[in-house]
């Protein structure tokens, strides 16, 4: 029982910690240390309530979940062999509670990138028929829309397009900027980050936690790709390109890609953080953050593993 109280106290802790740290406003100081703490967050969640659960489920076993649950097969296949006590009702529907969970989240997740990829290879055929080269700006794809658009496909065949409508909207300056930008999504895989919240989302998608969770990530995202951009641009510029794109009304982002299309909030925010930079986050938070995540992502499977 004690194994399983701790992981669902651990559990219980990081949706407490998550429902908090969507108010938190320091993670606009350290966007790339918060998106690990996010990280941390949702995979300890995870794994701690499934594996409350399950420890809960397996301790006539008297070992840890992962041992636990091949005892579990073994047993069942020799009709309960090597069981100390017999399986009582609330340890079944625990055992079939944990299981089902941890199956919904992995095939979630596996779901959505496989949507994901397949978006992104359907909108690559599509940019390979319809999009062209443009001697101005190497290296980009360009889209003869005439709405203004900047987005990137990430992937092993990564690419960054941008409309007719945002060439003629922004200035050169503004236009390297917002390049810079989609450039840094593409290097940090920032696809990657998200996709994990994207598939939390899919499996709970009435929860308003999760929804505010997924924004704020989303918001961290875009914060941490102008933190990129501002070592080769003026921030200004690219604060000023967010700004005419949501005046003009930015054309909605194709599925898979990451593209400039926020929310006016979100806008907002980073354009005040580009023109009025707070100052950054001590280093000795940021490394004493980045430690506890990786304590806090290390704590469940060490949970896993330790006998009843």
């Amino acid at each position: 029982m004690i194994t399983a109280a701790a992981l669902a106290t651990l559990a219980l802790v990081c949706a407490v910690g998550a429902w908090r740290f969507t108010r938190a406003r320091w993670t606009y100081r350290a966007p790339h240390v918060a998106i690990v703490l996010w990280q941390a967050l949702g995979v300890t969640w995870g794994l701690a309530g499934t594996g409350a659960l399950l420890a809960y489920a397996l301790e006539p076993y008297g070992q840890g979940v992962l041992q636990g649950l091949h005892a579990f097969t073994v047993s069942a296949l020799n009709g309960g062999y090597g069981l100390s006590e017999p399986y009582t009702l609330p340890r079944i529907l625990a055992l079939i509670a944990g299981l089902t969970a941890l199956t919904i989240l992995v095939v979630v997740l596996l779901a959505a990138g496989w949507q994901t990829f397949r978006a992104r290879h359907r909108h690559r055929t599509l940019l390979a028929l319809v999009a062209r080269e443009d001697p101005e700006v190497p290296g980009v794809r360009v889209v003869d829309h005439p709405g203004p658009a900047a987005y990137c496909v990430p992937g092993l065949r990564s690419q960054v397009v941008v409309s007719a409508g945002a060439l003629k909207l922004l200035s050169p300056a503004e236009l390297a900027a917002v390049l810079a930008h989609e450039a840094a999504h593409v290097r940090e895989r920032h696809d990657l980050v998200l996709l994990p919240f994207a598939a939390l989302r899919r499996a709970l998608p009435r929860s308003r936690v999760v929804g505010k969770v997924q924004s704020e990530v989303g918001l961290l995202v875009e914060m941490a790709a102008d933190d990129v951009a501002r070592r080769y641009c003026s921030p200004r510029r690219l604060a000023t390109a967010l700004l005419r794109f949501g005046t003009a009304g930015a054309a909605p982002t194709p599925q898979g890609a990451l593209g400039v299309s926020d929310s006016c909030s979100a806008v907002m925010a980073r354009v005040e953080r580009l023109v009025s930079p707070g100052p950054e986050l001590p280093r000795r938070i940021r490394y004493s953050i980045v430690a506890f995540s990786v304590t806090l992502t290390a704590s469940a499977p060490l949970l896993w593993l330790i006998p009843h």
